[in-house]
């Protein structure tokens, strides 16, 4: 075929930058097809012309239309459609960028508590700056005689939607008071979410830093090590007191391997007030 005005399939891919393969498959379902074709090779043959009707395609593919919808368009279309059907996409375009901002909040959440556990110093007991964190607080956890955090925890997951608390945050707790914490490590008086929208905030200020490994509520010794040190830095301690888990069921295999930090504001002689010029927790 000599008509120089008539372009391959590869040709027309290279001029219009859509795929040969794309083309053809648009051309297979009735979509966008050829000016011609060779009746001895069956090649497809383009024109020129066709760039302006394959940008309707384009166009409306790349806006994510179904491939249906656009050719029900090709044959019968008008000012008023396509303005409603861009008003419908955009409103579903909208709900995905919220689920997408969502999904990223809660990306990078997770992953800077997984980033900070796996760089903690867990055999340190330190006084470290915090900057603010916001978080939900979930409601006061009720508790019956032996119940422990588990109770409350599977009652309170069907109303998490009626209160606006999305689950796949990460989770910690929220104690009223050392001395609450120490009389129930496994009793938070609140559960909280690292939830950028948060109804709270973790407050900026000094915290007596402490890391111990094992499953929800099993702190082991830790909270005694950390009176102590307290004690000995003549360090006043104030409240709440917040238990976050860096390392959890989402990253380890071994509930007995969970990593836990419990942070407790203190308040420091005068000479100390200043922020630390150290790392931060």
């Amino acid at each position: 075929m000599e008509n120089k005005n008539l372009f391959t399939v590869q040709e027309f891919a290279q001029l219009s930058g859509v795929e040969a393969s794309t083309l053809r498959y648009w051309d297979d379902i009735g979509l966008f097809s050829p000016i011609q074709r060779n009746p001895d090779t069956n090649y497809r043959y383009y024109s020129l012309a066709q760039i302006l009707a394959l940008n309707f395609v384009t166009v409306l593919s790349d806006l994510d239309f179904p491939l249906k919808t656009i050719a029900e368009l090709r044959q019968n279309r008008d000012p008023d459609k396509i303005l409603a059907l861009l008003d419908k996409q955009e409103k579903e375009m909208d709900m995905e960028m919220q689920r997408l901002r969502l999904r990223y909040s809660i990306i990078h959440a997770r992953r800077e508590l997984i980033t900070n556990g796996i760089k903690a110093p867990e055999a340190e007991i330190a006084v470290v700056w915090r900057d603010s964190l916001d978080i939900m607080v979930w409601p006061l956890n009720e508790y019956n005689e032996g119940e422990t955090f588990i109770e409350p925890m599977a009652g309170f997951i069907n109303q998490a939607q009626d209160q606006h608390i999305n689950l796949s945050f990460p989770v910690g707790g929220c104690f009223d008071s050392f001395e609450t914490l120490k009389s129930g490590t496994n009793r938070p008086q609140h559960f909280i979410s690292i939830d950028p929208i948060g109804n709270q905030k973790i407050k900026e200020g000094d915290y007596l830093s402490g890391y111990t490994r094992g499953y929800y509520g099993e702190m082991g010794d830790l909270p005694a090590k950390m009176e102590k040190f307290a004690k000995k830095e003549q360090l006043t301690m104030a409240e709440p007191v917040y238990v976050i888990y860096l390392l959890e069921e989402i990253c380890m295999q071994n509930p007995d391997e969970y990593l836990v930090q419990i942070l407790v504001p203190v308040k420091k002689q005068a000479a100390s007030q200043s922020k630390p010029k150290g790392r931060s927790a």
